[in-house]
């Protein structure tokens, strides 16, 4: 939805005429449905190729409630500690009552709301308990719902407002207050009973900026004839498997408007895409959007009509087989990482467990993607389930370990990184092994040092050979060191910006680089014979006496630099250099972090690439 923190949000949003750049050829999109679909169907197959990985048809008992397995309920005016009236000055109380939130008994979720004696309104707003439904690397995801809109008009339908939308994970855990960098993808809102409906990606920051926020970047009005009397399939799909990267949305079948990476730049787009989701199904009253085409509710408001919902469905697509690379050398970004990991024998691990405080004991089961919880990749090379970690906090018994689920905060429970081809925690620097008993087709699972024998590392499904003359992007999904890796090709970032570049060969750089700023390499491939050689085309355009380190860390920002060199002004921040320096002599396979010190409080410098070697 158009929701944001009252703190940042404009009264009225500021809704205006859109071009849109629609895709010519997007040869990779699935096409499940051309049509709408009929009430109480069975949620389609997914095509050759993608994989179900979520999916609810509402077939529960009449007046029943949703599958606690599947759904939370939101309740009151707002996220606990977020912003009131859910931050878009909608009037309803959300409740978790059956008069409000119901599966119907012919095959749907209802969501109704209701006007009291007093003439306040109640509704329903459900979140799916997953929060990891992100396209993976080089792949693509399908969000998609089968949808009655309301059955009111604009004479009657004043101030109601259903959609069907999606959060970026991180918003869960602190009520949304970090909207809207984190990501909104609107797949469908109709507001005031209009017969038409709005598609919407919300990113950047609260007000202004390069999403245009409050408004987001948005298909505006679009018809939608009958989507108040009968089924309609609306669709959103992430596609990281096309450069520049793409959300493609859907009413029946057909793309009505693209959103493209590069209408942004690049750290807007990845922190509000490339990332896990969870999916939101609701119908709120009265708000911003509905002030912007007329106001409501009012007395002519019509109560208890409700959304329908026939099926919500998330299907993926994995990764290629090619490794990225191409112009410029800027190759592996594509292959760097597997749509999910898989484990020995083929196993995937599963949270199956009974809870422990915040903890979940850890089992193996067959990669089936669905009662087994598949391992996705992220592009900060850590690897989540239903957006969990894994982590070490249990009694060790000799060299093996408990493991256990927790929340991904990167802090008291490690994130999974990128090890020589396998993952590791990068504090115990332990691995997964399965030295347990068999138990049906699940084993336990036990952490040991990560020796790559008796300890097996997990590792991705290889990216494929490919990538460009210089750039590289590998066999088996990594990224060569001795490639020229150029510095717009991160995983993830903080601080910087990227801007067009001058140098010889060069289309963009990293700019606006200061103390504290870093980047990351995820994948980085330094082979079997040491590596002990970096270098870097860096500028740098700082005043008299501006300088700073650049160093380079594997694995973890807080372990020691491997190495470093020294900048100060070379002339101009687009007059390019080759800086050497010497590195501990390195192999196997790491993430590599840039970071960059200064004590001027200023920018020093700017990257082109980067490269190592013996």
């Amino acid at each position: 939805m158009n929701r944001v923190p009252e703190a940042h949000r404009d009264r009225r949003p500021r809704w205006r005429s859109i071009v849109t750049a629609v895709a010519t050829i997007v040869p990779t999109s699935i096409a499940i449905v051309a049509s709408g679909s009929p009430a109480g169907a069975a949620v389609p197959s997914a095509p050759s190729g993608w994989s179900t990985v979520f999916s609810d048809d509402f077939n529960g008992a009449a007046g029943t409630s949703l599958n606690s397995s599947n759904w939370l309920y939101d309740t009151g005016i707002g996220y606990p500690g977020g912003a009131t009236n859910w931050g878009t000055g909608e009037v309803e109380t959300m409740t978790n009552s059956t008069a409000n939130v119901y599966q119907d008994g012919a095959g749907h979720l209802a969501i109704k709301p209701i006007r009291a004696a007093n003439g306040s309104w109640t509704s329903g707003r459900v979140e799916t308990q997953r929060t990891d439904f992100g396209a993976p690397a080089g792949g693509i995801e399908r969000i998609e719902a089968s949808i009655e809109q309301p059955n009111v008009t604009t004479g009657n339908g004043a101030g109601y407002w259903p959609a069907f939308w999606a959060l970026g994970a991180a918003a869960r855990p602190v009520g949304a207050t970090n909207w809207p960098s984190i990501g909104e993808i609107d797949v469908m809102e109709d507001i005031n009973g209009r017969s038409s409906e709005f598609a919407t990606l919300h990113c950047g920051v609260g007000s202004g900026g390069p999403c245009n926020e409050t408004t987001g970047i948005g298909s505006g009005e679009r018809t939608c004839s009958g989507c108040q009397t009968g089924f309609h399939t609306y669709a959103a799909e992430i596609d990281r498997s096309v450069s520049p990267e793409q959300i493609r949305y859907y009413l029946d079948g057909n793309n009505f408007f693209t959103v493209s990476a590069n209408q942004v730049d690049a750290t807007t787009w990845a922190n509000a895409v490339d990332h896990g989701f969870f999916i939101i199904l609701n119908v709120a009253m009265g708000g911003g959007f509905p002030a912007a085409f007329g106001g409501g509710p009012n007395g002519s408001t019509v109560s208890g009509q409700p959304m329908l919902v026939d099926y919500v469905a998330v299907y993926q697509k994995a990764a290629g087989s090619g490794g990225g690379g191409g112009s410029g050398g800027s190759g592996g970004s594509a292959g760097a990482s597997g749509a999910v990991t898989s484990g020995i024998a083929g196993k995937c691990m599963d949270v199956n467990g009974s809870n422990s405080a915040n903890g979940t004991a850890v089992q193996l089961y067959d990669c089936n993607g669905t009662g087994a919880q598949v391992w996705t990749q992220y592009s900060d090379g850590t690897l989540r389930a239903l957006g969990k970690c894994l982590d070490a906090t249990g009694n060790g018994t000799g060299n093996s370990t408990k493991l256990e689920i927790w929340d991904c905060n990167g802090g008291a429970n490690q994130q999974w990184q990128v090890y020589n081809g396998g993952y590791r925690n990068p504090v115990s620097g332990r691995c997964v092994d399965d030295p347990g008993s068999s138990t049906a087709n699940f084993t336990q699972l036990q952490l040991w040092d990560c020796n790559g024998t008796n300890a097996q590392k997990w590792s991705t499904p290889g990216g494929g050979t490919g990538g460009g003359s210089t750039g590289g992007g590998g066999t088996g999904g990594t990224v060569s060191a001795t490639s020229t890796i150029q510095g717009e090709a991160y995983n993830a970032q903080s601080g910087t910006i990227t801007e067009n570049c001058t140098d010889s060969g060069c289309g963009q750089d990293i700019g606006a680089i200061g103390n504290g700023d870093w980047l990351q390499y995820n994948n980085v491939n330094f082979g079997s014979s040491p590596l002990s050689q970096f270098k870097a085309r860096v500028a740098s355009g700082a005043g008299a006496g501006v300088t700073g380190l650049v160093e380079v860390h594997l694995d973890n920002l807080s372990n020691p630099a491997i190495g470093s060199f020294a900048l100060g002004n070379t002339g101009g921040w687009q007059t390019y250099t080759t800086v050497p320096a010497n590195i501990s002599a390195t192999t196997g396979t790491h993430t590599v972090y840039l970071k960059f010190v200064t004590g001027s409080g200023q920018d020093f410098v700017n990257l082109n690439w980067f490269t190592f070697s013996s």
